[in-house]
């Protein structure tokens, strides 16, 4: 089996198109064009093989860094995905970040391993958001928003994102998006780090923005952070 002849399978050439427009700084080449939920599925379908044969060929694939294709990180994304043994998924995770490109390989992975893991993975998520390197750090940001807004959830969470200081487009709009998010979950906790004027004027008013289109803040709320705007 050669797991990127089946990715060409599933090609279209239209929905590439789409996905270049959509990843700037990608090479539009490198776009086969595999449609998100086909990806999945066929991560699915490779993580759970028993045979041989796929099982060789899914351990070569993965060791093989980095790729050629966009898609080729996608499915690499989606399998660290399906992952349930939390050691396994962070080995994983740490050997593929740096060959991570773009925020859409980025937010594709999602461990169902660190769910039951968080005490764990804090550890892991405060090395993250430190790095220098654009997506690792947008990634350890996803997983506080993603594993630590509900019944893990700490005030001094907010603290850590809030001190992250980037120039890059891609690590502060996924500030925002944990700030708008975290106002939607934990108001009374997140609207003091927004009122403590803390954050750049960027990220700031790009939270206030996001917040103000979410469907789970009240109107009340919304206008109330339409008066903090910079």
């Amino acid at each position: 089996m050669k797991i990127t002849d089946r990715l060409f399978e599933l090609q279209d050439k239209e929905y590439a198109a789409f996905q270049a427009k959509l990843t700037p700084g990608v090479p539009l080449e490198t776009f086969i064009g595999v449609r998100v939920p086909k990806c999945h599925a066929f991560a699915k379908e490779l993580y759970k093989a028993e045979d041989a044969e796929t099982q060789r060929a899914l351990s070569k694939f993965l060791e093989k860094l980095p790729h050629k294709y966009f898609d080729e990180n996608m499915l690499h994304g989606s399998i660290i995905s399906e992952v349930k043994e939390y050691d396994k998924a962070i080995e994983m995770v740490e050997a593929f970040l740096p060959y991570v490109d773009n925020w859409a390989v980025c937010d594709t992975m999602k461990p169902k391993a660190f769910k039951k893991n968080t005490d764990l993975l804090i550890k892991k998520i405060k090395v993250w958001v430190k790095s220098n390197h654009v997506y690792t750090c947008r990634f350890g940001i996803e997983m506080l928003m993603n594993f630590y807004l509900d019944d893990k959830f700490d005030a001094e969470f907010l603290k850590i994102v809030a001190g992250v200081k980037s120039e890059e487009y891609y690590v502060n709009m996924m500030i925002a998006w944990y700030f708008a998010t975290a106002l939607a979950k934990q108001w009374d906790a997140t609207i003091g780090v927004i009122e403590s004027g803390v954050l750049g004027n960027w990220v700031h008013n790009k939270t206030i923005q996001k917040a103000r289109e979410s469907y789970r803040i009240a109107e009340e709320q919304k206008a109330y952070l339409l008066g903090l705007k910079r």
